[in-house]
This record gives C-alpha cells, sequence and structure tokens, in this order.
C-alpha cells in the first residue's frame, strides 16, 4: 500500500509535474509474468524515476546497508528504499550471491518484475561500464524475458556527491524484450553467461548513446575513491 500510495497520490504526482520526464517505449515492458527489467545506472535516482513510468509493480536489489543505517539519515534512506520496492541484499559475495540470487528468483517466481543494473554500480562518470553475469544466470534460471532500459541524462540531475535533484527534464527509453530461451539449461556455462551479458549490454548502450568501457566500474572507483561518493 505504501508503494502505490508514494507513486499515485504523493511522490509520483509531484516529481512528474518539476521534472517532466519524456518517456519511449512503455508498451514494451510485459503486462503480465515475471520479466527483468535492466538498466544503465547513472544516479541513485534512476530507481525513483523509472518506476513511476511503470504500470505495475517493480522490485530492485539494493546492498543491505542502505536498511541499517543510524539516525534521521539512516531512517530517511530505509524510508526511500521501501518507497521505491527495493530489497535488501548482501553484496559481500559467496554464500550471499545465492541468496541474493534466490531473492531474485523468487520475485521471478511469483510473476513479478524485478529491476537490476548489470554494471553492478553507478556509473562514476557517465559512461557505460561491463556488465555483471548474475543477471544472465537470473534470466536462465527464470526463464523470463529481460527488457533494456536507458536512464538519459539523470546524472546531471543528480551527479554522485549531491543531496538535492536540480530541476531539469531526463529520459527514459524502454527497448524491446530480449529472448534468451535458446540457451535454456546452460547457465552453468560462464561463456554463455557473458555472451547474454554482453549482447544485453550492448542493446542498453545502443539505446543510452553512452560510451562503453570494458572494464567493471568497481574497479573504476578503487582507483579513484572519490568517484564513488
Amino acid at each position: 500500500m505504501f508503494y502505490w500510495f508514494m507513486k499515485y497520490l504523493v511522490a509520483g504526482p509531484l516529481l512528474k509535474t518539476l521534472f517532466r520526464p519524456w518517456v519511449v517505449g512503455q508498451e514494451n515492458i510485459p503486462k503480465t509474468g515475471g520479466a527483468i527489467i535492466a538498466s544503465n545506472h547513472l544516479s541513485v535516482i534512476d530507481s525513483v524515476f523509472l518506476p513511476l513510468y511503470l504500470d505495475r509493480r517493480i522490485s530492485f536489489l539494493a546492498k543491505s546497508e542502505y536498511f541499517t543505517g543510524k539516525g534521521l539519515k539512516g531512517w530517511v534512506t530505509r524510508v526511500f528504499m521501501k518507497m521505491t520496492g527495493q530489497l535488501p541484499i548482501d553484496r559481500s559475495g559467496g554464500k550471499a550471491s545465492e541468496a541474493s540470487l534466490l531473492t531474485g528468483l523468487r520475485v521471478l517466481g511469483g510473476g513479478d518484475l524485478l529491476g537490476i543494473y548489470p554494471e553492478g554500480t553507478r556509473s562514476p562518470d557517465g559512461k557505460m561500464y561491463r556488465g555483471r553475469t548474475g543477471v544472465a544466470r537470473m534470466v536462465l534460471e527464470a526463464g523470463v524475458p529481460i527488457v533494456p532500459i536507458a536512464m538519459i541524462d539523470t546524472e546531471k540531475m543528480m551527479p554522485i556527491g549531491t543531496r538535492l535533484p536540480r530541476v531539469r527534464r531526463i529520459g527514459i527509453i524502454i527497448g524491446e524484450p530480449l529472448d534468451f530461451s535458446r540457451f535454456e539449461g546452460m547457465e552453468g556455462d560462464r561463456f554463455i553467461l557473458r555472451s547474454i551479458t554482453d549482447e544485453l549490454m550492448y542493446e542498453m548502450q545502443r539505446l543510452s548513446k553512452q560510451e562503453y568501457v570494458d572494464v567493471y566500474a568497481t574497479s573504476v572507483k578503487e582507483k579513484a575513491p572519490t568517484l564513488s561518493r
């Protein structure tokens, strides 16, 4: 109830009126059944504006630290996470990664939409980086389509390190669903997983027109920590 209340009665109308986002391809979101919504990730507000233009509820996988903060800031962050339909996951690897996979599969198995950022983190500089193969494994195990999304100019509205968004228009481009059913049963093949992920990233880059860099965004942030703030 809280999700729909904020989307249709409080935050949604205000944000649409103030920022006037433009959207292309809303008809490409499946009307029913589970599907993965895979987007580039330029700003924290990507998870705010994308759900506003989907008729169906979407759940995102978010790192668990966002749900455990203390004080006023921690409370505000938790409310924001719940408002945007995000689910806490442990991204420390190993068994935690398996738990994250199972969380996503439960969402998809229930016939719902699951939002994923294949790059694994926000772009530090507006470029698109190499995708993580976890999204490909989830696609094959769940047997669902994946819809590529391009968020446009959200990093200009709210750059990393800023607290409040700037008033400017952003865009959302929703591509046609991708079907990887031809690889059914091959989720254990790392070469297949990389091939699927690269095809997805190519389609996202085609929609967004971002410069593509074939390294992980996390490695760039580790070399220049200030870019991750």
